[in-house]
């Protein structure tokens, strides 16, 4: 998480400036500067990615309904799925937004889980900054695993759509105010980033110092984890990790179908953006695309697929996936043709270009070690 932090942060404000100053999603960008294969493979790997993760985030919210109230976690599964497309397709987008933005305090339940537990805080520090790697194939897979849930394609898309979005048609912006809003972009980004990370580490601490301590480490499911926390941890431990999976799964849903329909949306060229009215025949396709993988991640929770699995295994098809979207995204920042003036700096190209080299060499180590 120390490691991933900085250079997390330099791929989004680099998909940030991308969809801001040029007023197009990153997959409209592609379209217009790489080959259509290029285009039609990140969309299609970004669409497949996407609906297993929705699928997964959807199960573990259902699952942790059936531990709080009882009743059938399918119910849960198709109410959920519902709930996050009636919200997406007729929330006006300001109000939405403002939703999702407070939605993020739930994370907040991870960190609280952590001071629920009696830690030894001076271990914790000691295993952060000096911690313990072991050469292996399953170490290299967990690593790609990691890299693909902190710098993932879902998020590049995603952020470059909502700067899109805060941009009105046809208005016209001075090289002062593009740079006002681009200092925003940054802080924005390190700030959202840097609470990302925070509530990873929280997460993974609190794993550490419950069920790995207990001997507790094949979890097929959100659920099962939750229960082996309740007699480990206390019912209050139990119950903020129960309320954090849900509260992270309606976060995520949005944003990962939201972030496959920009993608869709800009490859074939239909208008895309959640400020469209479905109620006055706008965005048919693009809503279309939101509907059809939120319905696909609700059908696949009825197939015997563990959804921890599914989830791990989707976090390492992004990783793989985000190497090449993040070389032609640091290509296309680099364009002064595309960029103008506002091309990415000598400091930001280094860390994205670094993020990039890094995750390259990851997944081509976890290939070659298998």
């Amino acid at each position: 998480m120390v490691i991933t932090l900085p250079l997390m942060a330099a791929i989004q404000i680099v998909s940030a400036r991308i969809g801001f100053v040029t007023g197009r999603g990153l997959a409209a960008n592609i379209k217009q500067r790489f080959p259509r294969w290029v285009l039609l493979g990140v969309v299609g790997l970004l669409l497949l990615a996407n609906t297993l993760n929705i699928a997964a985030d959807i199960a573990a919210m259902a699952e942790a309904l059936r531990l709080l109230l009882g009743g059938s976690p399918h119910v849960y599964a198709v109410s959920f799925g519902l709930l996050c497309l009636v919200l997406q397709v007729f929330l006006p987008y300001q109000r939405y937004v403002r939703v999702l933005k407070w939605l993020t305090l739930c994370l907040l339940a991870y960190v609280a889980v952590a001071f629920t537990l009696k830690l030894d805080w001076w271990q914790v520090l000691d295993g952060s900054l000096r911690p313990r790697f072991a050469n292996s194939h399953a170490l290299l897979l967990t690593v790609v695993a990691v890299f693909g849930t902190t710098i993932s394609p879902y998020l590049f898309f995603w952020q470059a759509g909502q700067e899109v979005e805060e941009v009105s048609p046809g208005q016209e912006r001075s090289s002062a105010q593009l740079r006002r809003q681009l200092r925003r972009i940054k802080l924005d980004t390190v700030i959202g980033m840097s609470f990302s990370n925070l509530v990873a580490f929280f997460i993974i601490l609190s794993t550490a110092a419950t069920l790995h301590a207990a001997g507790i480490h094949d979890i097929q499911t959100s659920a099962q984890a939750a229960e082996a926390l309740r007699p480990l941890a206390g019912e209050l431990s139990f119950l903020l990790f129960s309320l954090g999976i849900i509260g992270t799964g309606l976060l995520a849903v949005p944003v990962l179908a939201g972030s496959a329909a920009y993608a869709v949306a800009e490859a074939a060229g239909w208008r895309g953006s959640l400020a469209l009215r479905l109620d006055r025949g706008e965005g048919k396709g693009f809503y279309g695309v939101i509907a059809v993988a939120t319905v696909g991640g609700v059908l696949l929770c009825f197939s015997p697929v563990d959804p921890v699995r599914a989830l791990f295994w989707s976090a390492v098809l992004n990783g793989v996936i985000a190497v090449p979207i993040m070389a032609v995204m640091m290509l296309l920042a680099s364009r002064r043709d595309l960029m103008g003036e506002h091309v990415i700096g000598r400091r930001l190209g280094l860390l994205g270009w670094i993020a990039t080299a890094l995750m390259a060499l990851t997944v081509l180590a976890m290939l070659l070690t298998v």
